[in-house]
């Protein structure tokens, strides 16, 4: 008859090397699920004014200052009181301190000398408390056009809730300059 080997309990080695095979492959995956969330967090980012900036005409359409007459100046918004005021906003930082409410998606239906219409979409972070922005829809009112700083911008807006509200007000006020 043949000898029989007596069984071994696996060493340290094997167990550590079992381990390994198992959870490196686990946590990757975790971590490439979560690519997604990564990159909709630069998404919803808050851009700042100077990339909303509309680019001059290039080419023969464009006209010179000599052929056509100085519009009267529209007021614009400041990025949180600072440079240059931008003329119909896709976003504005409402909560300047830690940019956590931010009007985004905005689409103006009136923009004037005296004040300007809109709708769009308000993003409060950490609103539900997972760390996440919430996304609430609102109308906006850009109101009180003040000289600063030699330009004319809106001083404050008007944010009226059209659904669901972050701080539990269908109407909220801020300081934009």
């Amino acid at each position: 008859m043949a000898d029989r080997v007596a069984l071994r309990r696996p060493g340290m080695r094997t167990a550590l090397a079992i381990f390994a095979v198992v959870t490196v492959p686990a946590i990757g995956g975790l971590w490439v699920s979560a690519a997604g969330d990564r990159s909709d967090a630069v998404a919803d980012a808050p851009k700042t004014a100077a990339a909303q900036k509309s680019h001059p005409p290039h080419g023969p359409e464009a006209s010179t200052a000599e052929d056509t007459p100085a519009p009267q100046e529209l007021p614009g918004v400041r990025e949180c009181g600072v440079g240059k005021p931008v003329v119909e906003p896709k976003i504005i930082t409402l909560n300047c301190s830690n940019a956590g409410v931010v009007a985004s998606d905005i689409k103006w239906s009136s923009f004037g000398a005296d004040g300007a219409d809109g709708y769009g979409t308000v993003l409060v972070s950490g609103a539900t408390g997972s760390g996440s922005p919430a996304s609430f829809p609102a109308r906006l009112r850009l109101y009180d056009v003040t000289k600063v700083d030699g330009m004319m911008a809106f001083t404050g807006i008007e944010v009226s809730y059209t659904g669901a509200t972050p701080h539990a007000k269908a109407k909220e006020v801020y300081t934009i300059a």
